[in-house]
């Protein structure tokens, strides 16, 4: 998604120390803890090529390409697949059964480094594809990435469980409606069909798991440690493997983290408060372009919501427009085209705000929905189940404080009410001995909010944070902190804990 042109030059335009800055996403979670600073000094593992890889690849440029569907990826780049078999690892039937993972070659670097998505974002491997595009030449010279869609999701047997029409209720619960009887209904089916169709599969599928997945990988790539860069929620996969496996943790670059806090609830606030700040920043960003929209964008996107209800029956419904308004958020590259598109929505034309929200909904003839996968993924990897008068509450509370998208971030907190409730204790962001962990952060970061971020980077004892001080989800589009990832990844040059880059 947010991935710009990126520049090699060592922390330009970087400063070290605190930021001066007002906060530009307020949560009300509790404060962030104090870090303590490693517990043991490991040395950052030095890099090394394969020994007897196993993986077969197989070339797979014109499917990418066509997945893609993005003809910005230049044509020098050349693509190879390959599907590893893993361990299913149900809760029922622990160290057994089989799931298939898809894995997607990039560059001719000779050391492999592995690269996982947030889970309703690209599939790994077209993220790694489009990743590829962007990032430093020094970094592609050193290193081929090996995107890995993760379980359930993209072509690594994806979910595929919920009815369509359950689908466009789940996303398309009107956020002006007080009454969640509606939603908890619709996710009492998909929780029924997704039981009927998942069966012993439907508690395995977890970043926890999926990190097992990332040990199978690193296996057969011949590797002694795994060298990684995540995004976002995908972020949890990494923190779980270096639970896991920490004797195997490599060059780790963490694009993001998910707020580690237990109360979903303050998660959901957090993500509403990223989601209203990085919507301010798409306002000033079209003010500053002169682009149609105008600076005010939260009064655009209530107006249009308010003449959407109005009109009803058309395709494009309230919360369908918000939920398209958030992805587009997050994928920067496209704030032109998501601006352009709410102004036609505005004046009739939905179709360019439907397509952002498209592949939460429905299949194409390249990819499954995303809904199926997060929603399973996101019950999985959550202990909270919460009674409908806590979330009508909740609802209410977020709706007095983030307007635009306060409800639109509650309706997750009931999704998951049907889904049976994960037998084993959630994995903790920080593990004992882990070497030096490079995690960047993003001040408006619509999905892996900055405060949240910052709380897990506090309960990860060799973590350095690089803050961002812009806008969209992800910061590796920032030339300075691009840098401080090549520097990392490539010399093993660790970046001072708190460093600064400038918007």
């Amino acid at each position: 998604m947010l991935l710009a042109a990126l520049v090699p030059a060592l922390l330009a335009g970087c400063t070290a120390g605190p930021s001066t800055r007002p906060p530009v996403v307020e949560n009300e979670g509790p404060p962030p803890q104090q870090q303590t600073g490693p517990a043991e000094d490991v040395p950052l593992p030095p890099l090394a090529e394969p020994n007897e890889p196993q993986v077969q690849w197989n070339d797979c440029d014109e499917e990418t390409r066509l997945r893609l569907g993005d003809p910005a990826v230049p044509p020098e780049l050349r693509f190879s697949c390959s599907r590893l078999s893993t361990t299913l690892d149900a809760p029922d039937l622990p160290r057994r059964g089989l799931t298939r993972v898809a894995v997607l070659k990039v560059g001719t670097g000779p050391i492999p480094l592995a690269v996982v998505n947030d889970v309703s974002g690209d599939p790994g491997t077209l993220h790694a594809a489009r990743l590829a595009a962007t990032l430093p030449p020094a970094v592609l010279e050193r290193f081929s990435l090996i995107g890995m869609d993760r379980r359930g999701t993209g072509e690594s047997d994806a979910v595929r469980c919920i009815p369509d029409d359950v689908r466009a209720r789940l996303i398309g619960h009107d956020p002006a409606a007080t009454d969640v009887e509606p939603l908890l209904d619709a996710a009492r089916k998909a929780g029924q069909q997704c039981s009927l169709s998942l069966e012993s599969e439907q508690g395995a599928i977890d970043s926890w798991r999926a990190a097992g997945d990332l040990e199978e990988l690193r296996q057969q790539l011949g590797m002694e440690h795994l060298n990684a860069l995540s995004r976002g929620e995908g972020s949890r996969v990494l923190t779980a493997y270096a639970g896991r496996y920490t004797d195997r943790v490599g060059r780790f670059v963490l694009d993001g983290i998910p707020d580690p806090a237990p109360e979903a609830p303050v998660v959901q606030e957090g993500i509403a408060a990223g989601l209203q700040s990085t919507l301010d920043a798409l306002g000033a960003d079209c003010a500053a372009r002169g682009c149609a929209l105008g600076a005010d964008a939260a009064g655009a996107v209530t107006a249009l919501t308010t003449r959407l209800r109005e009109d009803r029956g058309g395709s494009l419904t309230p919360a369908l427009a918000l939920n398209a308004v958030a992805t587009g958020l997050a994928q920067r590259e496209r704030w032109p085209e998501l601006t352009d598109a709410i102004v036609a929505a505005r004046n009739g034309d939905t179709g360019g705000l439907e397509a952002f929200a498209e592949p939460l909904l429905r299949e194409s003839r390249v990819a499954p929905s995303r809904l199926d996968g997060t929603l399973a993924t996101t019950c999985n990897d959550t202990l909270s189940r919460l009674p409908a008068d806590r979330i009508d509450q909740i609802t209410a509370d977020l709706r007095a404080k983030y307007p635009v998208f306060g409800p639109i971030a509650a309706q997750p907190l009931a999704w998951c009410g049907p889904w049976p409730v994960r037998r084993e204790p959630l994995p903790e962001p920080g593990a004992a001995g882990t070497p030096p962990v490079l995690v960047t952060s993003t001040a408006a970061d619509p999905v892996t909010p900055e405060p949240g971020t910052a709380r897990a980077v506090a309960q990860m004892p060799s973590a350095v944070r690089v803050a961002w001080q812009g806008a969209g989800h992800g910061a590796i589009g920032s030339p300075c902190v691009a840098d401080a990832v090549r520097g990392f990844l490539v010399d093993g040059t660790i970046p001072r804990d708190g460093t600064l880059c400038p918007a």
